[in-house]
């Protein structure tokens, strides 16, 4: 009978890690006294040097990615650490569908996406803004997980969790974007990062 326990507490699926805690998420400053600042340091470590630093009352800061007792955030245009025992988590910002606050954007060429009127808006700065109407979003069965795949009229996109850079500033991704444009032969590949603070 003890077998048959193991085999089955075996067979039956752990919580998937992506539902514990999804990155990126919007964070809120907590514990911080009134008149003080959360620092911001350049490595996960109260000794590292000083970024810049966070207001007592900060909203709505992007959570990039976790180490130990640490959170990687944004502030301008830099990334660094905070201790995360002074961030409580937002506004959600994972659940079925996209993030109300996600944009994409890329470099070489340049382009950014985004969603607007009910469907999502592309820009590149040669050409005025295209609209594609959306048809669906796919979660891949865990709607608290980050990964998305979007299908819209001319645009698929695959949205998923990793490291990203933009390649000309200091800041943090933790998604990663994949956008196709039209269709074969004439089809349009776009790579980039993600963002899912404001």
């Amino acid at each position: 009978m003890k077998h048959l326990a193991l085999i089955a507490a075996l067979l039956v699926p752990a919580a998937h890690p992506a539902l514990a805690e999804t990155l990126p998420a919007l964070f809120d400053v907590t514990g911080v006294a009134p008149g003080d600042v959360l620092n911001i340091r350049a490595e996960p470590s109260a000794s590292a040097a000083l970024r810049g630093s966070l207001a007592p009352d900060a909203k709505g800061i992007e959570g990039i990615t976790r180490r130990g007792g640490w959170m990687q955030v944004n502030a301008g245009e830099a990334a660094g650490w905070v201790s995360a025992r002074f961030l409580a988590r937002g506004a959600a910002v994972w659940g079925s569908g996209l993030p109300p606050t996600l944009h994409c954007s890329g470099t070489e060429p340049f382009w950014s996406l985004k969603q607007a009127q009910g469907g999502l808006v592309l820009s590149t700065p040669d050409a005025a803004d295209r609209h594609f109407a959306l048809r669906q979003v796919l979660d891949g069965g865990l709607p608290q997980g980050a990964q998305r795949s979007v299908l819209a009229d001319g645009l698929t996109a695959v949205i998923a969790p990793a490291a990203c850079s933009d390649g000309m500033s200091d800041r943090a991704y933790g998604l990663t974007a994949t956008v196709i444009l039209g269709e074969a032969p004439e089809a349009q590949q776009l790579s980039g990062c993600c963002s899912v603070a404001r």
